[in-house]
């Protein structure tokens, strides 16, 4: 300073007063242009750049919670089985000399269906009998006897029983002959023939399979969590691969009340009465056990669920943005699933495109249910890319 005060110069004086307007200058500015703060440097971050697209919102299905009638069920496959079936086997032993029946023919009771060649058993029955008549003369002369004195009590007695065990002989010999008809144990049809005629026939052969298709059921393997709900009398639905389109009902006949450690199974048969003969034993069986119906529920379709555990949830879609909420939910059957709390009817949740979406991300609904489009068509082809 002072040199500065020492120097005369008028040049040095300019640059002084030039040096001051600058000093001046710069104070006032920074006297009227406050420093930014963090707050308005993180708005500027955030508003989108010139040029720059909004991100555009995610396509999905949406479905909207609706009241439905809904019910509970069980489901299972078996084949089905005659409830009279039986090998109708020879009771004797002999050629086969005539057939009566032939596979698919329909039998009754007692009906005749083959005949075994009856000429060795005949002539045994008629030696027992000729035994049997001759022993009940000589007890006739014993009675005789015996009323006189004339014969030993033993004697009279040991005469008496062999009539008694003749008798049963010739009684033997005849059923062994009404054997060589064989004959139907019951109505039904013949399933299998697998005897021809001229055949030697050995006891206890198999000659016919008889079935009974008037009554048929099915054997069902359950898993042991549905032995609280399943009882005897529900209803049962059947359909069968070979009829396709065709329903039939029938009515659980019996449970077995015993668990199979090994498979954690129980048995459940179901009976079902098929009288124009559709149905026929051996079929393929895809059955449904309905063991619980509401008529007024709310319902979504299954496939908006998140979770099907402990945690059920769905993705509710609100003003086009999605928000994971969790459900109540009641009976679930292939299709739908009961919601008992959570949400509220005409709520949307999303269908299909979980995958692609999450907490808080906007979407643009492409409906294929009839649900009311959340963005119109034009405003989603104009935001999507």
């Amino acid at each position: 300073m002072s040199i500065a005060a020492s120097d005369p110069s008028p040049r040095f004086a300019k640059r002084r007063a030039v040096c001051l307007a600058l000093l001046l200058s710069l104070l006032l500015a920074g006297c009227g242009q406050p420093p930014p703060s963090a707050d308005a440097s993180a708005t500027t971050d955030d508003k989108a750049q010139p040029g720059q697209k909004k991100k555009p919102p995610v396509p999905v299905e949406v479905a909207t919670v609706q009241r439905r009638s809904m019910s509970a069920s069980y489901s299972g496959t078996a084949a089905l089985q005659a409830t009279q079936e039986a090998m109708v086997v020879a009771k004797t032993s002999g050629v086969l000399l005539r057939l009566s029946a032939e596979e698919g023919d329909r039998v009754r009771a007692g009906q005749v269906l083959a005949r075994i060649d009856p000429e060795r058993v005949r002539l045994e029955v008629a030696r027992h009998e000729a035994t049997l008549r001759k022993l009940e003369a000589e007890l006739a002369r014993s009675k005789e006897l015996f009323a006189r004195k004339l014969i030993a009590a033993d004697a009279h007695e040991r005469i008496r029983f062999d009539v008694a065990t003749q008798k049963a002989a010739y009684d033997l010999s005849r059923l062994e002959l009404s054997y060589t008809d064989v004959t139907a144990p019951f109505d039904g049809v013949i399933a299998e023939r697998l005897v021809r005629e001229g055949n030697l026939i050995a006891l206890n052969q198999p000659m016919f399979r008889l079935v009974d298709g008037s009554q048929l059921e099915a054997v069902l393997n359950v898993p042991e969590r549905e032995s609280a709900t399943l009882r005897d009398g529900l209803p049962v639905r059947l359909a069968v691969d070979a009829l396709p389109g065709a329903q039939f009902a029938g009515v659980i006949d019996r449970i077995s009340p015993v668990i199979d450690a090994a498979t954690g199974t129980f048995r459940v048969t179901a009976r079902f009465s098929d009288g124009d003969g559709r149905l026929k034993p051996g079929m393929f069986g895809r059955i449904a056990v309905v063991y619980a119906e509401h008529d007024d529920s709310l319902a979504i379709p299954r496939q908006a669920l998140l979770d099907e555990g402990a945690d059920p949830a769905v993705f509710l879609v609100r003003d086009g943005v999605v928000a994971r909420t969790a459900v109540q939910l009641g009976h679930v059957n292939g299709e739908f699933a009961e919601v008992r709390g959570g949400l509220a009817e005409g709520d949307q949740v999303v269908t299909l495109g979980k995958v692609a979406v999450r907490e808080g991300s906007r979407v643009a609904a492409i409906n294929r249910d009839g649900a009311p489009p959340l963005a119109t068509p034009d405003a989603v082809a104009g935001e999507l890319p």
